[in-house]
């Protein structure tokens, strides 16, 4: 089984195997942490190689180098947009959290960071996407071994 833990933070600066990118589905830079992402990576290196994977969907995750990230990896996550919690926002919330945790396995990687997603312009209500998040993830860290870190920033 391994580590999870809710930590304060950039997570830019998070020296993980892979960090999440809460992103849009055409894989574009946005504001808040997916600006801060591309801005560190290397905005147009980055965004060529999100443009050569064309779309994600919501609850889907693609991943990318890591550029000039201390991580190796950036798993690219969508979350949903919170309408009013009746829109399947939940199941495609826990779909981002699952699906990325999935590719850090398939890649054998040891760890990740996540930032709280969807919980900033994509309007998810805070204390909800931090109860989404622990449950999923400590639902998956029961059969899976690795460490993952919840970076708040706030």
């Amino acid at each position: 089984m391994g580590k999870f833990s809710v930590v304060k933070g950039d997570i830019v600066k998070s020296k993980t195997d892979a960090i999440v990118n809460p992103t849009n589905n055409e894989l574009k830079p946005t504001g808040g942490v997916c600006g801060a992402i591309f801005n560190k990576a290397g905005a147009k290196e980055l965004q060529n190689e999100c443009d050569q994977k064309g779309y994600c969907k919501p609850g889907e995750a693609i991943i990318t180098k890591g550029y000039n990230l201390k991580a190796k990896y950036i798993i690219h996550a969508v979350g949903p947009i919170y309408r009013d919690g009746k829109h399947g926002e939940r199941e495609i919330l826990e779909a981002a959290y699952r699906n990325s945790l999935l590719l850090v396995k398939q890649y054998k990687l040891r760890s990740i960071a996540f930032p709280l997603i969807s919980s900033g312009i994509y309007g998810y209500p805070y204390n909800e996407a931090l109860e989404v998040a622990k449950e999923t993830i400590n639902t998956f860290l029961i059969d899976n071994d690795m460490d993952v870190y919840l970076v708040l920033y706030r």
